[in-house]
């Protein structure tokens, strides 16, 4: 199988299966993911995340559960298949910018480091500028509803309302909070309604 056959047969697992993750557990053991750019994928098993936060273990684990979550809601995206291969891809910058310092896991900028490599990701297997740039922008700004409700200095909304929507990133967010063990899903929609609602009070200010 080449490697745009392989792309088309991950596309139709994102968009068509009701719990992707039965498909993407094991494809990491295939030898193509070996190999750039699927590497990038299967180094998000041996990275690991704070246990507190991610009781669920690597970020590939967690990105499981995010898939899952993602097929439920993608209806409500105005780009379904960009959303879906930015629910796979959005923790993708992880293994590079995890860090255990003393027992402490961090993983600071990830989105950006992310975003990038996301995109040239990607390009290896499609032309479609359309589908790279929205999955891009929401692997870049995944992280904004939680800086925004922790009144973050890394909170830019000013820039990131001219690459995307904010309820698409609301969206990719909450299947992002809602991807861990133990979640409180009531507590994640009620996160994601609090940033729209702050998110729009910023838009009224100007900024």
């Amino acid at each position: 199988m080449d490697k745009r056959e392989l792309f088309s047969e991950m596309g139709a697992h994102l968009m068509n299966d009701e719990k992707p993750s039965l498909y993407f557990r094991d494809i990491l053991d295939d030898p193509e993911f070996r190999k750039y750019p699927l590497n990038m994928l299967r180094s998000m098993r041996e990275t690991e995340q704070p246990f507190v936060h991610h009781p669920e273990g690597s970020v590939w684990n967690h990105v499981l559960l995010v898939l899952d979550e993602a097929a439920k809601l993608k209806h409500m995206s105005r780009y379904p298949e960009a959303f879906m291969w930015a629910a796979l891809l959005h923790d993708i910058g992880k293994p590079a910018t995890t860090e255990n310092r003393g027992g402490k896991v961090t993983s600071y900028n990830h989105d950006k480091v992310g975003a990038n490599y996301a995109k040239h990701f990607l390009q290896e297997f499609t032309d479609d500028e359309k589908l790279i740039d929205a999955v891009t922008a929401l692997t870049r700004w995944h992280m904004q509803p939680l800086f925004v409700l922790k009144n973050s200095i890394f909170a830019d909304v000013g820039s990131m309302k001219n690459e995307v929507d904010a309820e698409e990133v609301a969206l990719l967010s909450l299947c992002d909070g809602l991807g861990r063990l133990d979640v409180d899903r009531e507590l994640e929609e009620e996160k994601m309604k609090t940033f729209l609602k702050k998110y729009g009070e910023k838009e009224a200010q100007g900024r």
